[in-house]
């Protein structure tokens, strides 16, 4: 996989190209959808910056060091920190959702039920029937740590945390008061990317309108 820099800014309507090598075959692409699960952002980034993935890391390594080096020898203040000019996707955050299932009650529900969004990230804790009648609850928001990156999935623990039933109660019975103790088993589980975490940003911003490639990323409190 590789990036065609050279024709990065030029092109049909001045879009840049991505040449990709695909078993011996090159094939030059105005966009390209990378569908990859929880690592396609590495994924794309490795194809900007006409590289693989692990030499990738290797590189953010190197220029991690470089500043960790600047830092010490009190070279920021003179922009003397390493900067990697090609362009950089926003840093990916992960979320864990649980889902719990409704036993021994019947449901009320015909059709989805979406609460207001939850004010730390997510849809809230919604309702949904699947075709066997089934009634499940879910997702909640379980932040992974910030430095998670996505890209070893043995690093996830996919079983539900029952400990967080009791948050389940208290959010279905805001919109279904009837809803009896011990009526929730656990389910499943899933992760899912965001641009941002609430627990370090107040939002993201993102343009691509700049001439010289700076792209605003996501904004710190």
């Amino acid at each position: 996989i590789g990036n065609d820099s050279d024709n990065h800014h030029h092109g049909n309507g001045g879009k840049g190209r991505v040449r990709l090598r695909v078993d011996g075959v090159e094939i030059d692409c105005e966009n390209v959808i990378v569908c990859a699960g929880l690592a396609s952002d590495k994924i794309a980034q490795s194809i900007l910056m006409g590289t693989t993935l692990r030499e990738m890391k290797e590189r953010q390594e190197q220029l991690l060091q470089q500043q960790q080096q600047n830092d010490a020898n009190d070279n920021i203040k003179n922009n003397n920190h390493p900067k990697d000019t090609r362009m950089q996707l926003p840093k990916q955050y992960y979320a864990k959702g649980n889902y719990f299932k409704l036993e021994n009650q019947k449901s009320p529900f015909t059709r989805l039920i979406y609460p207001l969004p939850d004010p730390k990230g997510g849809l809230g804790v919604h309702a949904t029937m699947d075709l066997s009648g089934s009634t499940r609850f879910g997702p909640d928001v379980q932040w992974l740590p910030p430095d998670f990156d996505g890209s070893e999935d043995e690093n996830i623990d996919w079983n539900v945390d029952a400990e967080r039933s009791k948050l389940f109660y208290d959010a279905i019975r805001e919109y279904w008061p009837g809803l009896e103790d011990g009526n929730l088993v656990p389910d499943y589980t899933g992760v899912r990317p965001k641009l941002w975490n609430p627990d370090l940003h107040n939002f993201c911003s993102k343009s691509d309108n700049n001439d010289d490639g700076d792209d605003e990323g996501v904004s710190d409190n």
